[in-house]
């Protein structure tokens, strides 16, 4: 089973490691210590933490919506041309671009600092393992 050091899931979580201390100390995470004597976080356990706090980011529409794959984020940058445009959003630690018209950025009125949703439709997603296990 994978243990996390406090650093790395906060690194996971988007959080600093004082904010994942606070959580372990205040109960709504809780961790281990391992063989080297080192505070860690089961990974079932962070992976159902992690689910819990995504769920309290508030979706700005407002709307149901059949995607399942929604970010929600920050306007970044908007590069746009006469026909089309690469829109960024930082949604938490994910950088997530987008290719639309120009017409539907002006549309949307989407600029760096609005608030978005980009959802995602993909007939392909690409699971990695780091290290290489199979």
């Amino acid at each position: 089973m994978p243990q996390f050091r406090l650093a790395e899931a906060a690194q996971l979580l988007g959080v600093s490691d004082d904010t994942v201390r606070r959580w372990i100390d205040s109960g709504r995470l809780r961790a281990d210590v391992d063989a080297q004597s080192r505070k860690v976080v089961d990974g079932a356990e962070l992976a159902a933490f992690a689910k819990a706090q995504a769920r309290t980011v508030p979706d700005p529409t407002g709307t149901g919506s059949s995607a399942r794959n929604r970010f929600v984020g920050l306007v970044t940058a908007v590069e746009a041309d006469k026909v089309m445009a690469q829109v960024e959003i930082q949604c938490g630690p994910h950088r997530v671009v987008s290719l639309m018209s120009s017409e539907a950025v002006r549309t949307l009125g989407l600029e760096p600092g609005v608030l978005a949703v980009a959802s995602v439709k993909a007939t392909t997603v690409v699971v990695e393992v780091p290290g290489g296990s199979s």
